[in-house]
């Protein structure tokens, strides 16, 4: 059974990223979502444990939350993935369960 997870809650306000990525289990997707991409930024105190992720899941983030709050593709951690809508919905029928962490 695989699962996606997603998050939407920025990292530097609540533990929800942590809390997932303690849960989540080797082979899961994870996708970042409304603040929950500001996890995805390089040079921020969550980096190296997003990146600590990539090992065991495929991570995602969602582009036009990224674009809404004024950031680029190319401000993400290398080995990320940024999808569209429709990518989000390619995601959440590849995967049998979608586990939201609020």
């Amino acid at each position: 059974m695989s699962m996606l997870h997603t998050v939407n809650k920025s990292p530097f306000e609540r533990n929800t990223l942590v809390s997932c990525l303690g849960h989540a289990t080797a082979g899961s997707a994870i996708l970042l979502i409304e603040d929950g991409v500001y996890g995805a930024l390089e040079g921020t105190a969550h980096s190296d444990l997003l990146r600590g992720a990539l090992a065991d899941h495929s991570v995602y983030v969602l582009g036009p939350d990224l674009n809404a709050r004024g950031m680029t593709d190319d401000q993400i951690i290398e080995g990320v993935s940024v999808v569209d809508y429709g990518g989000f919905v390619d995601l959440t029928e590849k995967h049998d369960k979608v586990q939201a962490w609020l």
